[in-house]
């Protein structure tokens, strides 16, 4: 199968900024690529990438003050297939956890664990260890908050989805990672693409997505508290620890998203 996929972002700056920006596919992707994938801007900037601790690809540059657009546009191949389903998928001792890993244990800036400890183990401590425990966790989550985009909040952690049972995809995904390190599972916040390949189009406007990924059996599965079952094309661009670790864009000074667009979708054979 192959998918376009791509972005037009204006950002509004009274003053030359420098930017971080994390808007390439994950490099676990590239091999997929069926055409170049280059982040284009319609002002002269100089661009510098590089890969940060988690493994993602991102590029520093110093935006000039004004109006600036950042875009790409790119094919892919996907297999097609839906996300992988693994119910016998084991929960590991903390002990037997490769150190890496243990990051995505702790706490972090939307993953409040100290706030959801005692909720997490009374509530899921009498489930089946591995992947049946993070689909529950996934059940309840799906369940308890009720997705509107009108409720976004950047400042939102995942104590506060619980608590406002409202919100947008990272909202799920923050309130999911967190219940899984509470119960000793490593999980991870991931960014990306996922167009409406494999359902019913939906009247919403197209936007990046965030789902997460626990660590079971000794390999990284993609969960999706918000849809809450295997969905086709998935494009990952960024994993961390929260939303924080692989923002598409952050400004170290003033600015504004003046224009948002994105696509991903399916091209006909």
């Amino acid at each position: 199968m192959r998918i376009r996929a791509g972005y037009n972002l204006t950002y509004e700056c009274s003053q030359p900024t420098p930017m971080l920006l994390v808007l390439e596919i994950h490099p676990s992707r590239r091999v997929d690529l069926l055409t170049d994938q280059v982040i284009g801007f319609d002002r002269p900037i100089e661009a510098r990438g590089y890969i940060d601790s988690f493994g993602n690809a991102c590029t520093r540059i110093e935006a000039p003050a004004g109006l600036t657009t950042i875009s790409t546009t790119f094919e892919i191949y996907d297999s097609g297939k839906p996300d992988v389903v693994a119910p016998d998928a084991i929960q590991h001792d903390i002990k037997d956890l490769p150190d890496e890993v243990l990051g995505f244990l702790l706490g972090s800036r939307y993953c409040d664990t100290d706030r959801l400890g005692d909720f997490a183990w009374a509530t899921f401590g009498n489930t089946k260890p591995g992947w049946s425990r993070v689909q529950a966790i996934c059940d309840f989550v799906h369940n308890h908050i009720a997705f509107n985009y009108q409720n976004a909040d950047a400042l939102r952690t995942a104590h506060g989805g619980f608590t406002d049972r409202t919100g947008v995809c990272r909202d799920f995904a923050h309130l999911a990672i967190t219940l899984c390190r509470c119960m000793n599972i490593p999980a991870r916040y991931c960014t990306g693409y996922l167009g409406d390949i494999g359902i019913p189009p939906v009247p919403d406007p197209m936007d990046f997505s965030a789902w997460f990924q626990a660590y079971l059996s000794g390999h990284w599965f993609t969960f999706d508290a918000r849809h809450n079952h295997p969905r086709i094309g998935r494009i990952l661009m960024a994993t961390g620890r929260d939303a924080t670790d692989v923002a598409l864009s952050t400004s170290f000074g003033p600015s504004r998203l003046a224009n948002f667009e994105v696509i991903a979708e399916e091209i006909a054979a």
